[in-house]
């Protein structure tokens, strides 16, 4: 049998075509699946906080103090009871129905009109550190608004000995929504490219028609990259719905260039399809590779790629083995194509190495694909 043939290549390209469009499944994986998770993470995750529930205690009850309840009670960041017990509040924090309790003392409104010291008390609920955060910055930042408002009508104001003026940069709205989108991309991509592919060689085993192929002409490369084709094509049409949804649907920005968006979707997909493959051609059950296509694909992408936590402040052997996983240098070039541009700074090196585990995975896969029945 002579080298790499393209007829054989094109026939069973073809034949991988044929029984993508006779597959439902294949569709709604590539498709349903996307677009899914796309509205899911639009609407059903947000790390935006609003309507937290808070407790004002107001030991002084003059319109001063009356006047800061009012500017906690109308902003969307709280859900406030306004309370003259103090053990009343307490309770409700100790049993987890309020996030934070903010005191204003008794001699609140005196210590302004004498221009002394009138400090507030924040109590949090520590049990949610992140909450908490919030808690403490958004009641802060209600507490300067006033006491900007209150010095500008000419009344007594706190003498805060910091009054930051903040600047946000690439996401001014702080819209999670702008961020979520486009790391959700390379979760979506990293669950489809590898879990099309880690069922289809386990596909031809369990139906029997691996043999069938075996005793064909068919040179391994062929049959490989007859396999792989059709599925890259499949992700990249996936991928330009998310992306259409994304910008146009739920009006997320895109700063970068799709030329580059292109590029590092391709080399990304390449990786998830050939993790996709290793794990068909090694486990041979459709059941077994979906569930390590989703350990290996899935998990480690959500959790280890910088989308939803921070990598620096993971243990730093957790930090190095991220830098294993493609999703890693995906979910960066993403988020700087979205929401900053084209930074080379960022693009290339994070192109470089995820080129460089895609040719890893698509070397060992091609290795693992071997034209025997044993």
């Amino acid at each position: 049998m002579r080298g790499f043939s393209f007829r054989r290549f094109f026939a069973y390209f073809k034949k991988e075509g044929k029984q993508i469009l006779r597959d439902p499944s294949t569709f709604q994986i590539a498709f349903i699946l996307p677009l899914l998770m796309i509205f899911i993470f639009a609407y059903g995750v947000s790390l935006d906080a609003k309507n937290i529930p808070l407790g004002l205690l107001l030991e002084d009850t003059s319109p001063t103090a009356r006047s800061l309840e009012n500017a906690f009670l109308s902003t969307e960041y709280f859900k406030v009871t306004t309370s003259y017990n103090r053990k009343d509040l307490i309770n409700n924090l100790t049993n987890g129905h309020l996030r934070g309790i903010v005191t204003v003392p008794l001699n609140f409104s005196k210590n302004l009109l004498r221009g002394d010291p009138a400090p507030l008390q924040i109590l949090l609920d520590g049990s949610e550190p992140n909450t908490a955060h919030f808690v403490l910055n958004y009641a802060q930042g209600v507490i300067k608004n006033w006491n900007i408002q209150q010095a500008t009508a000419g009344n007594p104001s706190l003498n805060l000995p910091i009054n930051p003026e903040q600047r946000i940069w690439f996401n001014p709205s702080l819209k999670s929504r702008d961020v979520l989108l486009p790391g959700s991309i390379a979760i979506i991509m990293s669950l489809i490219g590898t879990l099309l592919t880690a069922l289809v060689v386990a596909r031809e085993w369990e139906r029997g028609t691996m043999e069938a192929i075996m005793s064909t002409q068919i040179r391994i490369s062929e049959m490989f990259l007859g396999k792989l084709l059709p599925y890259f094509l499949l992700g990249l049409a996936s991928m330009t719905l998310c992306v259409t949804f994304s910008v146009t649907l739920f009006a997320v920005p895109f700063r970068g260039s799709y030329l580059i968006l292109l590029l590092s979707t391709s080399i990304f997909l390449l990786a998830a399809l050939g993790l996709g493959l290793l794990i068909s051609s090694t486990t041979r059950n459709q059941f077994v590779a979906s569930q390590i296509s989703i350990m290996l694909g899935f998990l480690p992408a959500f959790i280890l790629s910088g989308f939803i936590f921070e990598i620096n402040s993971l243990p730093w052997i957790i930090q190095g083995l991220t830098y294993l996983l493609p999703p890693r240098y995906f979910v960066t070039i993403l988020q700087s194509s979205f929401l900053s541009g084209t930074i080379w700074e960022l693009i290339l090196p994070n192109l470089f190495f995820m080129l460089l585990m895609a040719l890893i995975l698509l070397g060992i896969s091609s290795k693992k694909i071997v034209k025997r029945l044993d």
